[in-house]
């Protein structure tokens, strides 16, 4: 028993084999293409094969359909198959958006782990706004396309576009501020995430656990979050605790005027003191010095600057230096003063 099959119907299923011919030799090869790519240590290539293993198939099979499509409506003339042709074009600029979309985001993961794993500084913030601007770069060219497939034109669209602009920036000023001001904050990166930052000009405090385009999340001393408009970063003053590079000690120590004679010995032990300690940067300016005659002591200023940053380790080491300083005064058989007041009475007269 023999099957007739007319020519059109065995062209329809030698462009089916065709197609799944190639998707399977396509798998063949991102799978081959895989393996040799975990022997090396470039990102690019790890980067393009996971962001095509799954756009590629599709526009394999997007092809394989179209065509038949377009074989159907030649033989049946349906007007409906019309359309098959822009959808076909917009199916592709969306696969290669999405493969886009998906390459921008492998790469900026496997940058962060290839940095982590050669113990390297990871700049997380500078990675994701790279990453946002890419994303936002190609979704722009991806709507054009579309719209340049469904006959719109683009110099039409781009000029509108311009005017539209103009009334959308007064509608949306604030929102625009913000945006430039989170771009502003990717470029120059005065603060990244993780790190502790305060504002002197306002009530702002607290680590940085997410910068966006409108508005950036800093969790509070208390715990609480604060959520503070991007836009308010180009005209305020930004400290980074996190940057600094060491932490300073400043004390005034009030001895007694009975003491001024011990004076000077006191201050040269305190120096040799601050001299020798190991938290001491001792490349940096460190003062110890006779001050001021107070009103109630004779004050002794010291100034000095540790090498530990991290406020736990900072207060523990100022506070061994102040129990130095109290035995180095002790040991001369000095003290602190305290405030007195001297009350002088009149002898009644006789």
């Amino acid at each position: 028993m023999s099957i007739n099959l007319s020519p059109e119907t065995i062209r329809l299923l030698l462009i089916l084999a065709a197609t799944v011919a190639a998707h399977a030799a396509a798998r063949l090869v991102l799978q081959h293409a895989e393996k040799i790519a975990a022997r090396t240590s470039n990102i690019w290539d790890d980067s393009l094969i996971e962001a095509a293993r799954r756009p590629l198939p599709v526009l394999i099979w997007l092809g394989g359909i179209s065509f038949a499509l377009h074989l159907i409506h030649r033989q049946t003339g349906e007007q409906l198959l019309e359309y098959v042709a822009p959808a076909r074009d917009i199916g592709v600029v969306a696969c290669i958006a999405w493969f886009l979309f998906k390459l921008i985001r492998e790469l900026g993961n496997n940058v962060v782990s290839a940095r982590s794993r050669a113990g390297e500084e990871v700049d997380r913030t500078t990675v994701d706004g790279l990453s946002k601007v890419a994303r936002i770069t190609v979704a722009v060219a991806a709507a054009l396309g579309v719209m340049q497939t469904l006959g719109f034109s683009i110099s039409g669209v781009l000029a509108f576009g311009g005017m539209g602009g103009i009334a959308v920036g007064f509608a949306a000023k604030d929102l625009l501020a913000n945006f430039f001001g989170g771009l502003m904050i990717h470029l120059d990166r005065p603060f990244n995430v993780g790190e502790t930052i305060r504002s002197p000009d306002k009530q702002i405090e607290g680590k940085v656990e997410h910068i966006g385009w409108r508005q950036t999340r800093l969790r509070a001393t208390n715990m609480s979050l604060i959520y503070v408009p991007n836009a308010l970063f180009t005209s305020i003053v930004v400290e980074n605790p996190s940057r600094m590079s060491h932490r300073r000690i400043r004390e005034t120590i009030g001895l007694r005027y009975d003491d001024l004679g011990k004076m000077s010995a006191i201050v040269a032990e305190v120096q040799a003191m601050l001299q020798n300690h190991p938290d001491i940067d001792t490349g940096q300016d460190t003062v110890v010095a006779f001050d001021q005659f107070a009103d109630s002591s004779i004050n002794l200023v010291f100034q000095a600057f540790s090498k530990h940053t991290k406020l736990s380790q900072f207060h523990a080491s100022k506070q061994d230096i102040l129990l130095r300083i109290s035995d180095i005064v002790a040991k001369h058989g000095a003290a602190f003063a305290f405030p007195t007041r001297t009350l002088h009475l009149n002898q009644p007269a006789s």
